[in-house]
């Protein structure tokens, strides 16, 4: 395993959609030099052109697995060579290159479960071009744990608050019937070891959304919270768990509840994730709990209109990098 030398390790980046701000983020990240080797799985002549367009510095150099792993100087790029299925134009979506974009994360995923990586960092993909070309896809948590296996939990952290889903990239009438037990005890059980675990936090305390508005009402405005949420909450507090709710989202995300949390567990994307992004857009990354690799990723999307104009921020990029970095077995710092 060539992960570490030195206590350097190396990271796979997927820069994603080609059109979109991920190539330009790769290129403004190599401006400086970093504390780890960033391999980035891409097309090399979709990074110089990108660089081109940015009027930014860059020297590609082709991955070698087993040459020694160490950072590259600012200006340049380790890249593992993946070729684009048709030329890119910058900011204008393109299906045929959808297997392009799920080959990178493929190869980044296996190089993980192999050794050659100590972690993936993804950017944004377009989730409905890669559909649009044919590929069933809802995401990149559901991708990787295809191929990694395990339950994959999404999790967004930003500086002073992670909010994990029990529910991820589903349509909101579905959402009530896929709060089952089954569910809701394997998320908790998953997240509460995982903040043991990665997170080094001895007992987390976790707040627990309902799903109804004002977590039920005692039932009178719906039972899920009585039926399913209550009962299995119940059940982990006699483990001794820290678990506190169900309580109703427009009162947990208030100072009153978050000072002492260490995470909150929303029922569905939208129920938690805009008052995270609220809170630390642009600094912010999403985590995927629940696989034996380590993953983490921009909280934004493509921005197709920002490609190639200079204007995109890195700041998310960096802290998925950090936070990436900061789960590896042995810490490095940006």
């Amino acid at each position: 395993m060539l992960t570490r030398v030195n206590n350097v390790p190396r990271i796979a980046l997927t820069p994603g959609e080609p059109a979109g701000i991920g190539p330009d983020l790769c290129v403004q990240l190599a401006q400086t030099e970093l504390p780890c080797q960033i391999v980035v799985i891409a097309s090399p002549e979709l990074l110089q052109q990108r660089a081109n367009t940015l009027n930014l510095p860059l020297t590609l150099q082709m991955y070698d697995k087993d040459a020694p792993v160490q950072p590259v100087p600012a200006g340049h790029l380790t890249v593992l060579p993946v070729e684009l299925t048709e030329p890119c134009q910058i900011g204008q979506l393109n299906p045929a290159n959808s297997r392009y974009v799920l080959k990178t994360i493929t190869k980044a995923v296996k190089g993980c479960m192999n050794g050659d990586f100590a972690a993936m960092v993804t950017g944004p993909v377009h989730k409905g071009v890669i559909n649009q070309a044919g590929f069933p896809f809802t995401g990149h948590t559901e991708y990787i744990a295809d191929i990694t296996g395990g339950q994959p939990v999404m999790m967004l952290a930003t500086p002073g608050l992670r909010v994990a889903l029990v529910t991820n990239h589903l349509p909101l009438a579905e959402v009530s019937a896929a709060i089952t037990h089954t569910r809701l005890r394997s998320i908790i059980s998953i997240l509460e070891h995982e903040l043991r675990q990665r997170f080094n936090i001895a007992k987390p305390k976790i707040l627990v959304c309902g799903l109804n508005p004002h977590a039920g009402e005692g039932g009178h405005l719906g039972r899920e919270e009585l039926n399913v949420i209550e009962p299995v909450l119940a059940s982990f507090r006699q483990q001794g768990m820290d678990l506190v709710g169900p309580l109703p989202a427009d009162t947990l995300f208030t100072p009153h509840y978050l000072a002492e949390a260490d995470a909150v567990l929303a029922m569905y994307h939208d129920q938690g994730l805009p008052v995270l992004k609220h809170k630390g857009f642009g600094q912010a990354v999403n985590i995927t709990l629940g696989l034996p690799i380590i993953r983490t990723s921009v909280d934004h999307g493509t921005a197709l209109s920002l490609a190639g104009t200079g204007q995109a921020d890195l700041g998310s990029l960096r802290y998925a990098l950090q936070a990436a970095l900061t789960l590896c077995p042995e810490e490095s710092t940006l």
